[in-house]
């Protein structure tokens, strides 16, 4: 991947790196994705290890595998490449593939990115994509089991 992103950089393409756990991906996933390829050429999207997924989404979770929400994610058309992240934050990712964007959903502010010092440093420029956070994995989760006890 790192020889492929540095082709497309010689090539003028910017590179997008978008990040999350995308366990059972809904719609705002799908918004949040696109959104983030329209800042540039290319996107990359860092999954969520199962044990940084657990660490941030709590017990019971992820409900799919990493190799099975990696997956999912890069059959979307708008996804060029997919890496699996062990680590709390994208930081490494950032320094080591200087994407030329890092892309985060409404949920976060430019100040609320975790990464955003790592960002500046590095002449990345943080750009918050997607639609309002109306939705979330944790809802669905709640609607299915609502149904389910019915």
């Amino acid at each position: 991947m790192k020889r492929e992103l540095e082709i497309r950089r010689q090539r003028g393409e910017k590179i997008v790196l978008a990040n999350g756990c995308f366990d059972l991906l809904h719609a705002g996933h799908i918004r949040y994705l696109k959104a983030a390829r329209d800042a540039g050429d290319v996107l990359v999207v860092a999954v969520n290890s199962d044990s940084s997924a657990r660490e941030l989404k709590g017990p019971g979770r992820p409900i799919l595998d990493q190799r099975g929400r990696a997956r999912l994610v890069a059959a979307l058309a708008c996804v060029d490449f997919v890496t699996i992240f062990d680590e709390p934050n994208v930081e490494p990712l950032l320094q080591e593939l200087r994407p030329d964007f890092h892309a985060k959903g409404t949920d976060y502010s430019i100040e609320t990115v975790p990464e955003r010092e790592t960002s500046a440093r590095l002449g990345i420029r943080v750009v918050i994509v997607g639609d309002p956070k109306n939705h979330s994995t944790r809802d669905l989760f709640t609607s299915i089991r609502e149904r389910a006890d019915g």
